[in-house]
């Protein structure tokens, strides 16, 4: 991997399922490489894999053949839509979902073979706050968390920044809300969340945009297509696309080395300090 090329890393993320986080994962990473951007797209549900079948895609490999040593991550990657770089994880292995830090670490440090390769990396972990989620979003660049409108969604997203926040010291969070009715509504939903965080918590949160309810997004879905792809002029994929300028205008803070190497280097410090 080159030293001096920095990758914008993104980890997308919330605090319970159901509130379309994948969706977003993809859609994103499709608008994003539309821009011309190289983009990788990890599945981190470990267990639970289904990025894969959002983008029609068939997989004969997964992360699992990587962590075995049967393939490399180069030859498991699949190309999706605008030539998006998708790295598939495994369904219905429960050990998958259980990996280790160290396990987890070594399946960041695979991205050797293709960082050269990358402008953006998008990881989508799986919901909650499961040590894998946590060592993702802690060594991420940005963490997005994206909520909707159900007091479930709201009071698990608060925990979860109140987890990364007072246990690991993260404080800058970036907000998408999803399945809105309008910008007014996404806006009120941010602002229902930053009332409760900037009374308990030390935090700065920064509203990253919304999506709309649209019944195209669920056809699309339907379809195993994204919305940018299916229905490119419908009010959904008008979101993403301008969910994806704003993200492609956010700074890359790049640390030594690039940010990808600083990616590895931070999940195999926390998988060396789950054994020490």
């Amino acid at each position: 991997m080159k030293k001096n090329k920095p990758v914008r890393v993104i980890a997308v993320t919330s605090g319970k399922g159901g509130v379309g986080k994948t969706n977003i994962s993809v859609n994103l990473g499709v608008a994003l490489a539309k821009f011309g951007r190289r983009v990788a797209l990890l599945d981190a549900d470990m267990g639970l894999a289904n990025v894969d079948i959002l983008l029609g895609l068939s997989p004969a490999y997964n992360l699992s053949h990587v962590l075995n040593g049967e393939k490399t991550l180069a030859e498991v990657m699949l190309i999706g839509p605008a030539g998006l770089k998708v790295i598939p994880a495994s369904s219905g292995l429960q050990h998958m979902s259980e990996l280790s830090n160290i396990e987890q670490a070594g399946v960041i440090r695979a991205f050797s073979d293709i960082g050269d390769d990358l402008d953006v990396l998008i990881v989508d972990t799986a919901a909650g706050i499961s040590g894998s989620v946590v060592n993702f979003a802690r060594a991420s660049q940005e963490i997005l968390v994206v909520v909707c409108d159900e007091p479930t969604s709201l009071t698990d997203a608060y925990a979860y920044i109140k987890l990364l926040n007072r246990d690991y010291g993260l404080n800058r969070f970036h907000i998408v809300a999803n399945m809105v009715q309008s910008a007014r509504h996404g806006q009120a939903l941010f602002t229902k969340l930053t009332k409760v965080t900037d009374r308990y918590l030390d935090v700065n949160l920064q509203f990253a945009g919304m999506i709309p309810m649209d019944e195209l997004l669920r056809k699309s879905v339907q379809k195993q297509t994204p919305v940018v792809e299916a229905f490119p002029d419908c009010p959904a994929a008008q979101a993403f696309k301008n969910f994806a300028r704003i993200v492609d205008q956010w700074p890359i803070r790049t640390q030594a080395g690039g940010y990808l190497e600083f990616f590895v280097e931070r999940m195999i410090q926390y998988g060396a300090e789950s054994v020490a």
